[in-house]
Formats: C-alpha cells, sequence, structure tokens
C-alpha cells in the first residue's frame, strides 16, 4: 500500500477521503469534533506542499438525496476555526459547481465538498460516479480508516479512475497499529469483548480463538454465554439463537487452552433505566423479570486482575450500558485496568472508543481507534476493501 509520503504531490489537487460522520446536536452543533482532528497531520503536511485540497466524507445515512441537516457546511465551518484558515464549503461533491471551485483553488486552498451519500451511487459503488469524483483530482488520498471496510465509491471504486491513489496518515496507522500489535502481540494477548450481540462479532469471535491467550466476555453479550450454561438470567437480553454457537465458542477455547472468563456477579436492574431500582447479584440470585444492566464487583476484581498480567489487551465492547452513569463502573474499570497496566492497550472504536472517552482514559492506552466496524473487519481476519484497493493500484 503507497504511502501519500511515497508521491509528488506539490502543487496538486488532492482528493482525500476523510471520516467526518461528526456526532450532531438537534441544532446542528459538532458536539465532538475528534475525527476533524485526527485528519489534521495529513492537511499541515499537504498545505505545506502547497496542494489543493478537496475533502469528502459522509455524514449519517441520507438513503441518497439531499437533507439540511445531514449537510457537511458545519464541518467545513469547524475546520476553518481550528486551523485559522478559511475552507470553503461546495454544495455538491460532483458536477459543474464543484470543478469551477476547483479551476479557482490556489496552492494551499481547501475545498470541502457536501455530503457523498447524497448522491445514492456512493453506496452502491457505481462505476460512473466514482469515475467523476475521480476527474476533480492528479491524487486520491485514503485518510478514512473507519469507512475502509466499506465497498463504496469513494473507498475502493474511486481508486480505478485516479491517476495515483495513496493512503493518508490515519489509515495507515491504524492498519499498522492492528497488525503490529495485534498480529504479532506481545504475549499474552487478552481480547476484551462486550457489546449487546454475540451474532454482531460471531465471526470477530471465532477468529480471535485462533490466536488470543485468554478472553473476558462482558456486556449483554455475556448473557448469552451464561444462558448456553445453564445459568438463568431472567428477564435479561439474551440471543436465544446463538446459544449453541456461544457454548461452542467456549468448547473451542477449552481445546485451544484459552482461559475464557464470564462474569461471575452482575448489577442488576428492575427496567432499562438509569433511575430504575438496582442490586448486585450472583449468577443464581437475579430477580425474576430483572435485567443485567453492568458487572458487577467480583467480574470486576476477575477480569482487573487478568487484566493486570496480559501484555497486549485489545477492547472491543463495553462491559455494561455504560451510556446510564449507574451502570458504567464495569466499562470504566475495565478500561482503567488496561490505562494502568504494563500493556500495549489498544481499543476498538465505536461504542467502545466512546465509553474510553467517558471513562477518561483515552491519553493513557496505547491506541484508539477512530473505526469500529474496520477494527471489527480486521479482527475477523479480513482485509479491508479500501487497502486492498490501494494496494492494487
Amino acid at each position: 500500500m503507497k504511502s501519500v509520503r511515497d508521491i509528488s504531490v506539490e502543487s496538486k489537487k488532492i482528493f482525500v477521503r476523510v471520516d467526518y460522520n461528526l456526532p450532531m446536536d438537534d441544532q446542528g452543533n459538532i458536539t465532538d469534533d475528534n475525527r476533524i482532528r485526527q485528519t489534521l497531520d495529513l492537511i499541515h503536511y499537504l498545505t505545506a506542499r502547497h496542494a489543493k485540497i478537496i475533502l469528502a466524507s459522509h455524514l449519517g445515512r441520507p438513503k441518497g438525496k439531499y437533507e439540511e441537516r445531514l449537510s457537511l457546511a458545519p464541518a467545513a465551518a469547524r475546520l476553518s476555526e481550528i486551523l485559522g484558515q478559511k475552507v470553503r464549503f461546495v454544495k455538491d461533491c460532483i458536477g459543474p459547481e464543484v470543478e469551477q471551485q476547483i479551476k479557482t483553488m490556489k496552492n494551499g486552498d481547501i475545498l470541502m465538498l457536501e455530503n457523498l451519500r447524497f448522491y445514492p451511487e456512493e453506496k452502491s459503488n457505481d462505476a460512473g460516479f466514482a469515475e467523476k469524483l475521480a476527474s476533480l483530482c492528479d491524487v486520491y488520498v485514503n485518510n478514512a480508516f473507519a469507512v475502509s471496510h466499506r465497498d463504496q465509491a469513494s473507498v475502493t471504486g474511486i481508486v480505478a479512475h485516479a491517476p495515483e491513489s495513496a493512503a493518508g496518515f490515519l489509515l495507515e496507522k491504524e492498519v499498522r497499529t492492528y497488525y503490529d500489535r495485534v498480529e504479532n502481540p506481545q504475549r499474552p494477548l487478552m481480547a476484551v469483548i462486550g457489546g449487546a450481540k454475540v451474532s454482531g462479532k460471531l465471526a470477530a469471535l471465532e477468529n480471535m480463538l485462533q490466536f488470543v491467550d485468554q478472553m473476558l466476555i462482558g456486556g449483554a453479550m455475556a448473557n448469552t454465554f451464561l444462558r448456553s450454561q445453564g445459568v438463568d438470567t431472567k428477564g435479561s437480553r439474551v440471543e436465544k439463537d446463538q446459544q449453541e454457537t456461544a457454548a461452542r465458542i467456549m468448547e473451542k477455547a477449552g481445546e485451544n487452552g484459552i482461559d475464557l472468563m464470564l462474569p461471575r456477579d452482575l448489577v442488576v436492574a428492575g427496567a432499562f433505566d438509569q433511575n430504575a431500582p438496582k442490586k448486585t447479584v450472583s449468577l443464581d440470585a437475579i430477580p425474576d423479570e430483572w435485567m443485567a444492566m453492568d458487572i458487577g464487583p467480583k467480574t470486576i476484581d476477575q477480569f482487573c486482575a487478568a487484566i493486570g498480567k496480559a501484555k497486549t489487551i485489545v477492547w472491543n465492547g463495553p462491559m455494561g450500558v455504560f451510556e446510564m452513569p449507574a451502570f458504567m463502573e464495569g466499562t470504566c474499570a475495565v478500561g482503567r485496568a488496561m490505562a494502568d497496566a504494563d500493556a500495549v492497550s489498544i481499543v476498538g472504536g465505536g461504542d467502545t472508543g466512546l465509553a474510553a472517552r467517558e471513562c477518561g482514559i483515552v491519553d493513557e492506552v496505547t491506541h484508539v481507534s477512530t473505526g469500529g466496524g474496520a477494527f471489527l473487519h480486521l479482527m475477523e481476519g479480513k482485509k479491508l476493501p479500501g487497502v486492498a484497493a490501494l494496494e492494487k493500484a
């Protein structure tokens, strides 16, 4: 995979696919600009070399048509504020208006295009749409790790038509971190897996059974594993159709000598509500109709002790309903143990990255991925389509 450092960008038109899929409040204000800040090193690199920078991204799921609330205009305004430089914005991503704006660009100028997903051709990876995007530039740079597991026009299709293509700094960093740290780890290698569904992480779980030394399972996902072992989890969320799968994963872990840990106790509540009555119980004492909302203190102690002995830790998925302060203790305890461990600690993006921020450990772990889905794709042992396209370029 060619790096942007390997090609000449001087005074050229550089089409940079970024991930500015930013969280917004109901008034259209950006609530977290971290994804913009993750791209600043590449933008500074390109402007220092007098390139003309064309930024392109998606925002939300507009279903192939214009929606004002999903415009990237606020992202352009925020980037302007951060850089202290005017970032022009154009209300389209292809067509005459875009072409005219690019013609008037001077070296060092930055132009942000409108939401790519306002065109259905983006998600369908339409070749004609990809060719139109490619016609805007001299060089295409993929700096959007978080969407590189998508086979879409601005991620894979454009590479076939751009004069030159390369990886940006963020994509390089994410891919290198995973392969260097996870596939060639310091051992023992531990996977900490949480979140809601076994089905959503089945491929990752099965792939990790081939190379991890230890696995800790929490979150609602753990309910399905517990149920497969005969624990009556009462009103807790369970994927009934995945109980046999969970049992098979545990059996396979045993065959491979992997220490797979499940919760020993739980924090349960009478309703899925921040203010619901709650209590800590052993696995055999969950009240009827109550549901698991977090791992309990005995589990926290066991998990944290194990984390402290690992040399590489990969975390994907919270330990409970961390969005509710009443049920975030387990997630934050696990995150803090990772931060304190004498180990390489990698947080797998998405909800896990948000949890890391909520728990205040972002600056204390080795790496927080910018892409939950893309990171999970790598954990499944698959190559990212966006990376594969660049390798063929």
